[in-house]
């Protein structure tokens, strides 16, 4: 399964000026909200939850919210995350990725999860 997602930076901006970094925290969880030290890296991890949540096949929803997924950079600044136990068990998933860019005043995410399961049929 596959998702991605584009964001512009510049709408993130704009809502840090809105509403301050409690606007990061609607998305963000406390460990998250530590590794963004500004607004292409904010822009990312959205994202990246919304591509991650497409590959799902469910997209943002009660079922999977932005802190069902959680994010983390590893030693070389690598992009990876986790799952709550209720998505891992109902898409019996057994393999994660993801990757993040920024571009030209946009981030950029794609998420490849794979697992046994299906949400959505195969074929009609």
């Amino acid at each position: 399964m596959i998702g991605i997602d584009l964001v512009s930076i510049a709408r993130i901006t704009h809502m840090r000026e809105r509403f301050g970094d409690k606007a990061f925290a609607k998305f963000l969880s406390e460990e998250e909200l530590a590794l963004v030290h500004n607004d292409a890296t904010a822009a990312g991890f959205y994202a990246a939850k919304e591509a991650i949540s497409k590959a799902l096949g469910i997209g943002i929803c009660e079922q999977c919210g932005f802190m069902d997924i959680k994010l983390r950079k590893d030693v070389r600044n690598a992009p990876s995350f986790t799952l709550s136990k209720h998505l891992v068990e109902a898409y019996e998933i057994c393999d994660l990725s993801l990757s993040i860019t920024h571009e030209n005043g946009f981030a950029i995410a794609v998420a490849v999860i794979e697992g046994k399961k299906h949400q959505r049929p195969l074929w009609h």
